[in-house]
């Protein structure tokens, strides 16, 4: 019998979700090399390979077959073929344009392990999904507010979160609604380089942030009394800063946030908060002209920098560190730290911190390959964002799962250990 691809589930999973790999009828012990490809919207393509060695029946399962050294990872890894995935073109981080259609993702099976691969024994094609069947997309255009809202199927309320990205600006969509399909109503929301709004991040009005609050906090869909927020690197601070001035708020989590305020001006009614120092000599760039600017901001708790430190003891909410300890953008640890220092120093209830060794910056959702440089546009050239693409995997497994009990917890009253899923 020939060789053939067996995929579970069958064609279509969502990205955040596992898939079986498995090839039947090889040869016993037969050597091959399975690639995995996949192209985004723009058409850049990312692959990853590994070598393996079939069981004796002919059968090659990922699940039980360790990968063999020689391709992008080795060992016992199922679902190393999407985690080791790479821009065939350097400094491309995968991100998802259009949530409303699938990422198409091409298996084929080569004889041998040579370079380059020998002939094509088989091949599958198989479609990682954003959006669960039911849930509503729907863009909201509402006074300034730029966002989209998703909403699980079923009758609501539910529990609701506004979800914040970082300095690329625009209106990243693809963990609000893979948020959503857990049964959380979740606003993707853009604040910069997008639309109307603000084409440089120079400064920041907390009371754009606060219509958003407002609007989840009104909608009929959105459970109260409270949201939460969920925001990465420069989304971070917004949501510490939205946390400690707005109503309304009852949990947070930063994925790599700053405790600070970083890269803009913020201002709220008559209150200013300087963006933190920083100093471009501190960079460090390697001979590839990649830039480290782990150290290029200046220390929060020192000088005329304090101003810049974000009152986050003022906040009413419940907040949720997400760090990764090799994160080379800025000093995520040091933040988390320095934040629950100032909360507990407050008599306020000490934040949840989960730190993850050899997890970089971009701590995505599950499967999502590590991008280890890309460019920076603060920074003006690619910069090294950390992390080790195995452990940052695991990361990321682990912390959608926190995220995910820490928000059912506080925003709906249920335990944490408890899953909800639709």
């Amino acid at each position: 019998m020939a060789p053939s691809v067996r995929l579970s589930p069958a064609t279509r999973s969502l990205f955040d979700e596992p898939l079986a790999i498995a090839v039947q009828g090889l040869g016993p012990r037969q050597q091959v090399t399975l690639r995995t490809s996949l192209r985004d919207e723009r058409g850049e393509l990312f692959q990853a390979c590994a070598r393996y060695e079939a069981g004796d029946d002919g059968e090659l399962d990922l699940a039980r077959c360790p990968a063999l050294p020689g391709g992008s990872f080795s060992g016992l890894e199922p679902m190393g073929l999407l985690w080791a995935l790479q821009p065939q073109k350097p400094f491309m981080r995968l991100v998802k344009r259009d949530v409303q259609r699938p990422f198409l993702l091409q298996l084929e099976v080569f004889e041998g392990h040579g370079e380059p691969p020998g002939r094509l024994l088989a091949q599958a094609q198989h479609e990682r999904a954003f959006l669960r069947d039911g849930v509503q997309r729907v863009p909201v255009r509402d006074g300034r507010i730029r966002a989209t809202l998703f909403l699980p199927p079923g009758n609501g309320p539910f529990p609701g979160i506004i979800d914040l990205y970082g300095t690329g600006g625009g209106l990243p969509e693809y963990r609000a609604c893979l948020l959503a399909n857990y049964g959380f109503a979740v606003m993707a929301l853009a604040f910069y380089g997008y639309e109307d709004l603000p084409k440089e991040m120079k400064e920041f009005h907390l009371e754009y942030f606060e219509e958003a609050v407002n609007y989840m906090l009104q909608h009929t869909q959105v459970k109260g009394p409270g949201i939460g927020l969920l925001g990465i690197s420069k989304g971070g601070d917004l949501c510490v800063s939205m946390a400690s001035f707005l109503k309304g708020i009852t949990a947070t989590v930063l994925i790599n946030g700053s405790v600070a305020n970083v890269g803009a001006v913020l201002r709220y009614k008559d209150i200013t908060i300087p963006p933190l120092g920083v100093n471009a000599k501190r960079a460090k760039v390697n001979e590839s002209g990649i830039a480290d600017v782990v150290d290029v901001l200046n220390n929060p708790l020192e000088g005329p920098d304090r101003q810049s430190f974000i009152p986050l003891e003022k906040a009413e909410c419940r907040f949720l560190f997400i760090v990764g300890q090799d994160d080379h953008n800025w000093k995520s640890e040091f933040f988390a730290v320095e934040g629950s220092k100032r909360l507990q120093a407050h008599g306020k209830e000490k934040p949840e911190v989960v730190c993850y060794p050899g997890a970089g910056h971009y701590i995505e959702p599950p499967f999502f390959p590590m991008c280890a440089a890309s460019m920076h546009l603060l920074v003006g050239r690619p910069v090294v964002w950390g992390g080790e693409p195995k452990a940052h995997c695991e990361a990321q497994i682990d912390a959608w799962q926190q995220i995910q009990a820490f928000f059912r917890k506080h925003l709906t009253g249920e335990p944490s250990g408890t899953s909800n899923k639709l």
